[in-house]
């Protein structure tokens, strides 16, 4: 019923002006709209709603992901812009703050928005 349907990305902010430079100007999405309710961003052709709200508990999960191609390269270049990589001491990570899976299938970073929602990236075998 909905495989051919488009799939819309949801998180969340208590502060619109730190996530839409976030979004923005760090990640470098597209802004589409600012309205009382919600920023909307073009995540390569995927609606990403950043919901503003008054209050919110950011998840201990990922919120929202990306795949990458290049994961050090886009992990360096975040880190140059300021983001800090999240360190886990139960993982295995590298200089950059990459995991990579037990059966080599994909390498995992995360890092935090604004917010405090967990962001991801991946680069699959």
């Amino acid at each position: 019923m909905l495989a051919s349907a488009s799939l819309i990305a949801f998180s969340v902010t208590r502060d619109s002006a730190r996530a839409l430079h976030f979004y923005r100007d760090v990640l470098g999405l597209t802004l589409v709209e600012d309205s009382p309710y919600a920023l909307v961003f073009d995540a390569n052709g995927t609606m990403l709603r950043v919901q503003k709200v008054a209050d919110y508990t950011p998840h201990p999960f990922t919120q929202v992901g990306w795949k990458v191609n290049d994961i050090r390269k886009v992990a360096a270049e975040l880190a140059g812009l300021g983001v800090a990589l999240e360190r886990y001491p139960f993982l295995q990570q590298d200089d950059l703050g990459t995991w990579s899976s037990p059966d080599g299938s994909a390498v995992v970073a995360w890092f935090k928005d604004p917010d405090g929602n967990l962001v991801s990236l991946t680069q699959w075998a």
